[in-house]
């Protein structure tokens, strides 16, 4: 019993789920925002056919380079405690598809962790080392053009898991009756967006650059309408504790 007569399992359904779902939100609002702010800062100074260019916009915003860099590091971070959180709101619906989600979008964060060191890497390339000083100047901005374009293909890999991800957390917060279905849907479309725009730049480059960006348009509207909706409004906590005894 807690103070007051009050059953401590009680309390912790009352207030356990709205805490996690607030600060899921609340993570997930700051990785929306790193991850626009990352991806506006490499297109800004990237030229997709100039390394010698590329390298100058690098080397005059070198501070706004490396702070994208460690934002979106702390970015993925975030995301690792993000897929935990739904992991813990949504398994009361199904444990399964649940931590299905969870790993896919774990999977997520690991290929974009790795694919991080060539957003350093070109930076290493452009610093004038003494280590690189049997290269010409061309050859290492070339290099550095190339680690960011591997970068941006590894980001493009990262989200086939995470479209995979949103797929199953559609499914799940569809199913969940204590969240609005209209969001499970728009998770759904956002996971197969996702899906659709990575293969497009595997298959078809192409298609990928016409469908650029406004494939994200659904994307944005999904994860920002549930980052939103956690921060706000949290979870139906009656509906939540009647999906968990359900499956006692």
């Amino acid at each position: 019993m807690g103070a007051g007569g009050i059953p401590m399992t009680d309390r912790t359904a009352d207030t356990s789920p709205q805490v996690y779902a607030r600060i899921c939100g609340a993570l997930y609002l700051y990785i929306i925002v790193a991850g626009i702010f990352a991806e506006s800062v490499r297109s800004k100074l990237i030229v997709s056919a100039d390394a010698a260019a590329t390298a100058r916009n690098i080397m005059a915003n070198e501070s706004l380079f490396r702070l994208a860099f460690s934002g979106e590091l702390l970015h993925l971070a975030c995301d690792v405690a993000v897929a935990v959180l739904l992991y813990v709101l949504l398994r009361p619906v199904n444990r399964n598809i649940a931590l299905l989600a969870a790993f896919m979008r774990l999977a997520s964060d690991v290929v974009l962790a790795v694919a991080s060191l060539s957003h350093l890497a070109a930076l290493r390339l452009l610093e004038n080392a003494g280590y690189l000083a049997s290269f010409e100047p061309g050859q290492l901005q070339s290099l550095a053009l190339l680690a960011l374009k591997l970068h941006g293909s590894a980001y493009a890999i990262s989200l086939v898991f995470f479209g995979f991800a949103c797929l199953a957390l559609g499914h799940l917060v569809f199913r969940a009756g204590y969240f609005p279905k209209a969001l499970g849907v728009l998770l759904g479309i956002a996971g197969v967006c996702y899906l659709v725009d990575s293969f497009a730049s595997f298959l078809a480059p192409a298609l990928s650059s016409a469908l650029f960006p406004a494939i994200f348009l659904p994307v944005l509207v999904a994860e920002l309408g549930l980052a939103l909706w956690l921060v706000v409004k949290g979870v139906d906590v009656a509906r939540w504790e009647a999906t968990v005894r359900s499956k006692a």
